[in-house]
């Protein structure tokens, strides 16, 4: 099976601050602004990759982070 050349993360808006989680591996963070929150989850996965092998994990040796963004609609 070919490894994933990206992680999938999803970021949303909690209370007080943005929370991003990503789907395939256990990093959880959050930021005050989105480019904080980014930039938290950028170094969370590079932390997390650091102590687990890529390949292990089925990624290639530097993934790239998919984010997707939940955001309410108009009037909600």
């Amino acid at each position: 099976m070919k490894p994933d050349e990206s992680i999938r993360a999803h970021i949303r808006k909690g209370e007080k601050y943005y929370v991003a989680s990503c789907l395939e591996i256990a990093v959880v963070t959050q930021g005050s602004t989105l480019d904080e929150t980014v930039a938290n989850l950028k170094d969370a996965v590079c932390l997390f990759l650091e102590d687990e092998a890529p390949d292990y994990l089925g990624l290639v040796s530097h993934p790239r982070i998919l984010l997707t963004m939940e955001v309410e609609t108009a009037g909600a």
